[in-house]
């Protein structure tokens, strides 16, 4: 049951990702709901399998670290073009 939840997590994010590619901030959410049904899916594949949950740590670090980029790029984007729409984005560089 709950291998089932964690892809329809996985399947909604996908699609919220594939649909909604107006906002910046959007696409960052849903990337990061994308990685928490990923860890989910860690944490269900590692307790059934009795390892370490060391890896989950570096996971969580590894998204935290994902998210913080996200969002700083969010914010300079906001703070030059005053809106976070995707394709003022390409203007960055």
């Amino acid at each position: 049951m709950e291998k089932l939840v964690v892809i329809a997590m996985f399947v909604s994010g996908m699609l919220v990702f594939s649909m909604n590619r107006k906002h910046l901030l959007l696409m960052l959410l849903s990337l990061e709901f994308i990685m928490l049904s990923v860890f989910f899916n860690l944490v269900i594949y590692l307790s059934n399998m009795d390892f370490e949950y060391f890896f989950l740590m570096v996971y969580i670090i590894f998204c935290v670290c994902e998210g913080v980029l996200g969002l700083s790029i969010l914010v300079s984007l906001i703070r030059t073009h005053s809106n976070d729409y995707f394709k003022s984005f390409s203007v960055l560089w």
